[in-house]
């Protein structure tokens, strides 16, 4: 029952910190209450994009006309969508199963808590307890869907993420309390199914993080496309006691009632920190999430953290680095922090939304002269030959150095572009080099090229 590491959970931090160790020839186990690969892989992440592919291709079809394409009459069969979904997210768990096996990582099953001696207590289905001894333990149990006190999930009228990727039939309206990427993401995907959509923000843009042109030209989609949108307005109570509920909602003009058949509450993540041990090792939180060091170590010798219960954005892809650097520190290599200020956050709207960096807000505000350039896809072949001239690419540049401080997307795929801009950012690329790489015609991407032109008054097609 001894070795080198124990991570406790089994999410996109955990697996991957995990399987890294196991590479560096060190003895692993992985504890896991539920299914392996966490809620990114069951119930985040990859089921989601399953759900928005659906329906993507729902609204193709209406579409089809526009590209000379007759077809029958479609509708959406809500529970085969639902039961795509669930299907791609067993194969993805199935496959994390498979990477364990195939590293030699032994899979424990139970909840984890880990307590003084760096010991790893385990509690399985049948409440058996059983005790596991590690060099290191690292904590990776991510986090759930946050609560409000006046937003009090009950699963059936007022749900969280997970229910709304497994209701049993389509509602026929809907309040969706948040517009970050989960709650607009669920806004647009209910809504291109037929679900009369509401969309409620307290702050003064939806999609609140991104650049405020962002927000802004998403907000006008949402609109154009019929949905609801409403920003600066606070949910003040619900009732739920009819058949369906009821949204308080309060405005500057006022109160008002929506009428729905379900609340998505999409406020943000609580962190998963309760009961796993802490407080009895002496691990110390602040705010809800555990200090750690540039390496993730805690504050007690043998145990550190990442992920979603540490400082940074709760980002899949944030953890997976984390845990890499994590076990590399462990074993003795050369390696850097990771840099959080050239993370990639993305948001699989349509259209989709990509960004990494600072805002032009922020770049201002921290006292930068800056070059701001835009390039709208509808100037963009690829984009006007796809039927995607919904967007634009903005990116902001440093006028003393060169030094590339954001980029700011939203169209068609630009969550597979955004890459470009954060390797570049990485090897410190200047806007004169991108100008000088050849980019692809006809593409989607040449119009990051084309940005960068225009903040230096170069853009040939605009």
């Amino acid at each position: 029952m001894k070795y080198d590491i124990i991570v406790i959970g089994s999410g996109p931090g955990g697996y991957v910190a995990a399987i890294r160790a196991a590479q560096l020839g060190f003895k692993v186990g992985v504890v896991e209450r539920a299914e392996l690969g966490g809620i990114c892989l069951n119930w985040g992440c990859i089921p989601t994009k399953a759900l928005l592919k659906s329906a993507s291709v729902f609204q193709y079809l209406h579409h089809a006309s526009e590209y000379g394409i007759v077809a029958g009459e479609a509708h959406a069969d809500f529970p085969a969508i639902v039961k795509r979904s669930r299907d791609v997210a067993d194969q993805m768990s199935k496959g994390i199963q498979f990477l364990l096996k195939k590293n030699k990582i032994e899979h424990i099953q139970g909840f984890g808590k880990v307590k003084p001696g760096k010991i790893v207590e385990v509690t399985d289905a049948s409440g058996t307890k059983t005790e596991y001894t590690a060099n290191h333990i690292i904590l990776a149990t991510g986090a759930r869907s946050r609560e409000l006190p006046n937003l009090k999930q009950d699963g059936k009228k007022i749900i969280g993420y997970r229910e709304a990727m497994t209701l049993p039939s389509q509602p026929r309206s809907m309040v969706v309390v948040g517009s970050g990427a989960i709650g607009s993401e669920f806004a647009w995907f209910y809504h291109t199914l037929g679900t009369k959509v509401s969309l409620v923000e307290v702050l003064p843009n939806i999609v609140p993080v991104e650049d405020e042109d962002v927000s802004k030209a998403l907000e006008r989609s949402f609109k154009k496309a019929g949905m609801k949108v409403m920003t600066g307005v606070s949910v003040e109570s619900i009732d739920s006691s009819g058949e369906g509920c009821n949204v308080l909602i309060r405005t500057k003009k006022g109160d008002e009632i929506i009428e729905c058949d379900v609340v998505l509450s999409a406020v943000g993540i609580a962190t998963n920190i309760e009961g796993i041990g802490l407080e009895e090792t002496g691990i110390l939180t602040e705010r809800g999430k555990v200090i750690v060091d540039d390496y993730y170590k805690t504050n007690i010798e043998g145990f550190y953290a990442i992920g979603d219960i540490v400082h940074g954005p709760a980002l899949a892809h944030v953890a997976s680095h984390e845990g890499i650097i994590c076990v590399e520190k462990i074993a003795g290599k050369h390696v850097e922090p990771l840099d959080y200020g050239n993370i990639p956050g993305c948001t699989y709207t349509h259209p989709e939304i990509a960004s990494v960096g600072m805002t032009e807000k922020a770049a201002k505000e921290a006292g930068y002269e800056i070059l701001v350039g835009k390039f709208p896809f509808t100037a963009s072949g690829k984009a006007t030959a796809s039927g995607a001239r919904d967007g634009f690419i903005k990116v902001i540049f440093d006028k003393k150095y060169g030094e590339w401080l954001g980029a700011h997307m939203i169209g068609d795929n630009v969550t597979e572009m955004i890459a470009e801009v954060v390797v570049a950012r990485k090897l410190e690329t200047t806007g004169k080099e991108i100008i000088e790489s050849v980019h692809p015609h006809p593409t989607m991407s040449e119009a990051i090229m084309e940005a960068v032109a225009q903040a230096y008054g170069e853009c040939i097609h605009l």
